[in-house]
């Protein structure tokens, strides 16, 4: 009997997979696109003054204002979201190992803590991929699942 309930539940949650996967990309995409849109602006100089003080060229802001937005695009579309994954995990992770400085802090400790549970999410994007509702599942609608055998 517990197994037949815990069976419903499980079912329930794949009968949402299309809608989570959806809310979890959005989230994601307003995370990353309003940090890109703050360089952009008023925060340019700063963030480029900021990654000079850790040793990072200010000359990369244009790339990381591309890979911010252009990562937020793609998770909201969820096209490429594997990959977008991939390269906003590897930022994250960067970001956190350059800038993060107060790690010996308890603030430090729980920065660094919560951007390790966004690198989470992108490990079950990378997992799961987009869902049902995003252009990849478009893009690879006709795609045969594995490779054929000889």
């Amino acid at each position: 009997m517990l197994n037949k309930a815990l069976n419903a539940i499980d079912d329930l949650f794949v009968g949402l997979a299309a809608p989570l996967l959806l809310l979890a990309r959005l989230i994601i995409a307003w995370f990353f696109g309003n940090a890109g849109l703050e360089k952009i602006g008023s925060g340019y100089a700063e963030t480029a003054s900021l990654m000079e003080s850790h040793g990072v060229p200010g000359i990369l802001l244009p790339l990381v204002i591309l890979l911010e937005f252009g990562g937020a695009l793609f998770m909201a579309l969820g096209l490429l979201t594997r990959l977008t994954a991939v390269a906003l995990a590897a930022f994250t992770l960067a970001a956190d190992l350059i800038f993060v400085t107060t790690i010996g802090t308890n603030v430090g400790r729980y920065l660094f803590g919560a951007e390790f549970t966004i690198l989470a999410a992108f490990f079950a994007l990378m997992a799961a991929g987009a869902g049902r509702w995003s252009l990849d599942a478009i893009r690879t609608r006709n795609r045969p699942r594995s490779l054929p055998t000889a």
